[in-house]
């Protein structure tokens, strides 16, 4: 008798336990810990892409570096931009350029000079070169005239000639094959400092 009331006991505290386990799993775990532990899981991974995608936005600057001087190695680009490292010393190296070049054709036909270099103060879209620009008028014969923008255009470091005008002034006296007028924008790239890396 003793015994059969013990292992119906045992039996209605095991059936218990069994009907606890059961509406834990239907009532809590399913609705409550499971999302709960989903939360937990994509709250990590989460976690993980944010300390991946800050650890690539601070090396970003050191990144943009490297790519821009892989681009000046492989398109051979090291002596394709202005030695300056200041926009106020490459427009002057410009003009001086210029000049040197106006130079060496000022003999040619009727002559040639540059009565008039410029700076001009033009923005440059971000990136890791700096676009530097001079305003130009030279007189000239047309063989100098064609010499020198072919001189420029051809040489290194790369010149840009832009906003080209060529007319011939109204001078008495300027009879055929006197010299024409030529007014022009011209424009070098310096690599800036922080930008970029200079060549």
């Amino acid at each position: 008798m003793l015994r059969g009331r013990t292992e119906r006991r045992l039996a209605a505290v095991l059936l218990a336990l069994l009907a606890l386990v059961c509406g834990y799993f239907v009532l809590l775990h399913w609705w409550l810990v499971a999302p709960l532990r989903d939360i937990d899981a994509e709250m990590a991974a989460l976690r993980i892409t944010q300390a991946r995608d800050a650890g690539l936005l601070a090396s970003q600057p050191a990144l943009q570096r490297a790519l821009a001087a892989q681009q000046l190695s492989q398109s051979g680009a090291e002596g394709a931009l202005l030695p300056e490292r200041d926009a106020g010393a490459a427009s002057a190296a410009l003009m001086q350029r210029v000049v040197d070049i106006v130079r060496r054709h000022a003999d040619q036909g009727a002559g040639c000079d540059a009565p008039l270099k410029m700076p001009l103060d033009r923005p440059s879209p971000p990136g890791p070169f700096r676009e530097v620009s001079v305003s130009i008028t030279l007189r000239c014969g047309i063989a100098p005239l064609t010499a020198i923008l072919h001189d420029i255009e051809q040489g290194r470091p790369y010149l840009f000639i832009t906003e080209l005008t060529i007319f011939r002034p109204p001078v008495p006296g300027n009879e055929a094959g006197a010299r024409l007028e030529a007014q022009f924008t011209l424009a070098g790239y310096i690599a800036e400092s922080g930008r970029g890396t200079s060549p």
